[in-house]
């Protein structure tokens, strides 16, 4: 996951520790694929490849207590949108045409410039797994909604969705600029015309989460 406000579900760990959460991430996906009911013919038919291979996992912000407080405003039905910088997205793809570029060559006519740049950006109805501080699988969500703003556009709807603090915009808008600052990889600043990539999504495991989203009017 490029964006700015996750984290990979491997980072600073050892190959056992890659292996033991790569089966535990196994083992929560095929459970929690079955109690979302994403495919109710699987009694009859058996899983498909692809429905064996788990969706990307990752967790919220940049060390693991603040993972575990995102992740619990997400378990609580308080969290169902999240916010990052759309240079995120521009950084990773500009470091894998890098990569291909080094292994392959470039491709004829590829100049590298924005415009060709091949964004992974998150779509509506993508699947991710929340992971806790501690990597371990706590949630199944689907993207919903995917909206590409400038920062000085993001409504107070938004910030509320987000459910840090207060909940207020003015809130959002202090933690976001000092957040995506610290996180840039140049250093860039944040004003009012950085591109900000905003998600809503919905918890499908557990259902508990997805029930107390809809009590507070987030679903």
């Amino acid at each position: 996951m490029p964006a700015a406000d996750r984290t990979s579900d491997t980072h600073g760990t050892s190959p056992s520790q890659d292996e033991a959460q790569a089966g535990a991430i196994a083992a929560f996906w095929s459970d929690a694929r079955i109690r979302a009911r994403l495919n109710p013919i699987e009694a009859y038919t058996g899983p498909g490849v692809n429905d064996t291979v788990p969706p990307p996992a990752w967790s919220f912000g940049d060390d693991p207590h603040q993972a575990d407080r995102l992740l619990d405003l997400v378990l609580t039905g308080k969290k169902t949108a999240t916010a990052s910088a759309l240079r995120d997205y521009e950084d990773e793809a500009r470091e894998l045409a890098r990569e291909q570029d080094a292994l392959h060559g470039p491709a004829e006519g590829d100049l590298l410039v924005d415009t060709d740049l091949d964004l992974a950006l998150p779509e509506p109805g993508l699947l991710s797994i929340l992971l806790d501080g501690s990597g371990r699988p706590r949630a199944l969500i689907r993207i919903t909604d995917v909206q590409i703003v400038r920062f000085g556009d993001v409504s107070a709807e938004h910030a509320r969705r987000e459910g840090e603090g207060d909940g207020s915009l003015a809130h959002w808008r202090r933690v976001h600029q000092e957040f995506f600052h610290r996180s840039s990889t140049t250093g860039e600043p944040v004003d009012e015309d950085t591109m900000v990539v905003l998600e809503q999504f919905e918890v499908l495991v557990p259902a508990e989460a997805r029930r107390a989203a809809r009590r507070n009017g987030l679903a």
